[in-house]
């Protein structure tokens, strides 16, 4: 059949990549896609945000499977129109998508239904806020209630820098995004994430991954939407896993249910391991960037035929298959990159890199100008290697990452420092 994946970033390119595998495929598009994603699809600038327009395009290409591939879209409800018109797809409704379009939402159902979490407040005024905040104490954490491209979580290490979050938020810093502020209380701890498809009623563990969300080196620097992943995380022990399906995935997807907004589709849980287990930080409702570029270079078994299984109702007959590997991506970013950025500069010698055993380079900000490969974006290439120990992972990334080219790019050069230490113990 021939199968649409919506959205431009490297996530994307890294599912079209194990969309193009699969032995469903006949032909694969993407939308709008991106200057690596046109070398296994057709890349075409359809608007996800014109339903009609994906609609049409849909019975015009005779698709048969939709992947949907950022947040926006499924907020907005795409997977509900297509569903609608009989076109299967997946992602969650809109009415499930508010686990990641509204923090407060997902808040309140942890605390209806015993998840465990940080302790939170929400806030429409500044000064309530703050009157919380100063209860509290520093260090406490300020998000931004809406979508916010993952940039939208303030760390503040004093009261005067939580209040001046909650000023900058409430100003427009995110705009509608921030209409409505979270306050939590800071987690100590070791962050992870968890991932596991589920119909609204089965649930199917998949792997767990690690995450570097600040900017610099030794986690320093602001939130961004991800400098770079390995997998697995050796934080997620077995029983650490277990903890997590049982307490927070498993109450997730049955709350979810009685509140009338069953969810299907992927469950990425952000997790902060802490001396008492998992506690959830947050839910997205469609795959990590960059952890899923990590997860499909570890897939073994076939993507769609997973994606089908929950649309089909026979999820809980599916078991997806993995690589043993370590796989770890690094994030190349436009200098300035989670701030103002330069666009359209040119990077050169991607093909090296990709040339090299056991390396994948998945596009994220870039677009294709005749033979030239220009950065468009902040996060722009996510250079990704597998070996048999995360060290090994992670020297053939760099060595991969020291191949390319770009003046104007810069990258972490720590990614998976914690794990490489864990192997030298």
């Amino acid at each position: 059949m021939n199968i649409l994946v919506i959205g431009s970033g490297g996530r994307e390119h890294a599912l079209a990549y194990a969309a193009s595998q699969s032995k469903h495929c006949d032909q694969l598009y993407c939308a709008p896609g991106n200057g690596g994603m046109e070398e296994i699809a057709i890349c075409l600038p359809l608007d996800a945000s014109n339903h009609q327009a994906v609609l049409d395009f849909c019975a015009d290409k005779d698709i048969g499977f939709v992947i949907i591939g950022p947040e926006a879209p499924l907020v907005e409800g795409l997977a509900d129109t297509l569903r609608a018109n009989n076109i299967k797809c997946f992602g969650p409704s809109a009415k499930a998508a508010q686990l990641e379009g509204s923090k407060g939402f997902t808040k309140d159902l942890c605390a209806k239904y015993d998840i465990p979490t940080a302790a939170y407040g929400r806030f429409t005024s500044a000064d309530d806020a703050k009157a919380f905040i100063a209860e509290k104490g520093a260090p406490i954490v300020i998000k931004a209630d809406g979508l916010a491209a993952g940039k939208g979580v303030i760390i503040a290490q004093t009261i005067d820098e939580a209040n001046s979050a909650v000023d900058e938020m409430f100003d427009g810093l995110f705009g509608e995004a921030g209409a409505e502020v979270v306050v939590e209380e800071f987690l100590e701890g070791e962050e992870a994430s968890f991932f596991a498809l589920t119909d609204g009623t089965n649930i199917v563990p998949l792997i767990s991954a690690q995450d570097h969300k600040r900017v610099g080196d030794n986690d320093t620097g602001p939130n961004t939407g991800g400098m770079g992943a390995y997998s697995p995380a050796p934080v997620m022990t077995d029983e650490m896993i277990q903890r997590t399906i049982k307490e927070i995935l498993e109450p997730t997807v049955k709350g979810m249910a009685a509140e009338g907004t069953p969810y299907s589709g992927v469950l990425y849980a952000g997790l902060m391991i802490t001396t008492k287990g998992p506690e959830l930080i947050e839910y997205n409702a469609r795959f990590g960037d960059p952890e899923c570029q990590v997860l499909m270079m570890r897939l073994k078994s076939d993507l769609i035929d997973a994606m089908l299984a929950i649309e089909n109702g026979t999820l809980a007959d599916h078991t997806p298959e993995w690589h043993d590997n370590v796989v770890l991506t690094i994030v190349m970013a436009s200098k300035g990159y989670p701030g103002s950025y330069s666009k359209n500069t040119a990077i050169h010698n991607i093909d090296a890199a990709n040339a090299m055993d056991h390396v994948k380079v998945f596009h994220a900000g870039t677009k294709k100008d005749g033979d030239q490969i220009l950065a468009t974006g902040g996060r722009v290439l996510n250079v990704t290697a597998s070996g048999s120990t995360v060290a090994e992972a992670q020297k053939r990334a760099y060595d991969a990452v020291h191949k390319i080219s770009w003046d104007n790019g810069f990258y972490r050069t720590d990614i998976g420092w914690r794990a490489v230490e864990r192997e030298k113990q």
